[in-house]
């Protein structure tokens, strides 16, 4: 998928949202996936998709790095290096 047929997707879920045909669980699932779908097309390129768990703003994260390591980087970058190292982990997805 490419970043146009992304955010056309994201742009119609926000617009189903809008028109009362899905509600606020239903948006963000369908956002999710999108985001998903368009980070796999980076597999092999930019490195695999890995996504973080663990507990409050570190659960669900979703980065593409090139190693287990890398990914956890990124993910302190993304919340601000605001996260305890030893409270999350990361999976490869795929």
């Amino acid at each position: 998928m490419d970043r146009i047929s992304a955010l056309r997707n994201v742009e119609q879920a926000l617009a189903d949202f809008e028109a009362g045909e899905a509600d606020l669980a239903a948006t963000e699932e369908r956002v999710a996936s999108v985001l998903r779908t368009y980070a796999t097309d980076f597999e092999g390129e930019a490195g695999d998709v890995y996504r973080a768990t663990g507990d409050g703003r570190v659960e669900g994260v979703v980065v593409v790095a090139g190693s287990p390591d890398e990914a956890r980087a990124t993910v302190r970058d993304v919340l601000d290096g605001d996260v305890d190292d030893k409270a999350f982990d990361v999976e490869r997805l795929g």
